[in-house]
């Protein structure tokens, strides 16, 4: 019998298609992975202090500036000074209450003042007592409390 030689272009041609068929096979038999999500499922993040509001500090006073903030922080005064506390806060609130409640020696009321105040940020309010006939000498003290829980305070003598 007869057989036929195969030529080289037959078996070139073969090789090709070969390869060309595994290559095509292939990615066929590669294990497909899942996307990602395109967006991760939305986490709501732990408060952060920053967005608390809270007192953070009161300097008192016998004058301010336009920024609101004493001209020099003191403790000691003239019966005639009047007498600012500058309270200053920081957090984000669209509502807080701020009261200065001022006292003398054994705690007898002297003033008790309230201010509504928008938070977001850091911020100065500033309160303040005066009395045209002159304060008594002796120890006072301011406190401030935010939203009716107790925040800061400071003493202050008048002599």
């Amino acid at each position: 019998m007869f057989r036929r030689r195969n030529s080289p272009r037959s078996s070139v041609a073969y090789s090709l298609m070969l390869v060309l068929a595994v290559m095509l096979a292939f990615p066929a038999c590669q294990k497909k992975e899942k996307p990602a999500a395109a967006n991760p499922p939305a986490t709501t993040p732990p408060p952060s202090t920053a967005t608390v509001p809270a007192v953070t500090g009161v300097e008192l006073g016998k004058a301010i500036q336009p920024s609101k903030r004493v001209v020099q922080a003191q403790s000691t005064f003239a019966p005639a000074d009047t007498i600012y506390a500058v309270v200053m806060t920081e957090g984000i609130a669209d509502s807080a209450t701020l009261i200065a409640r001022w006292t003398y020696e054994d705690g007898q009321l002297v003033d008790e003042s309230t201010q509504s105040i928008m938070m977001s940020g850091p911020a100065v309010t500033e309160f303040h007592i005066m009395k045209p006939s002159g304060w008594p000498a002796g120890r006072y003290q301011v406190q401030i409390s935010l939203n009716g829980a107790p925040a800061k305070s400071a003493e202050f003598t008048v002599k």
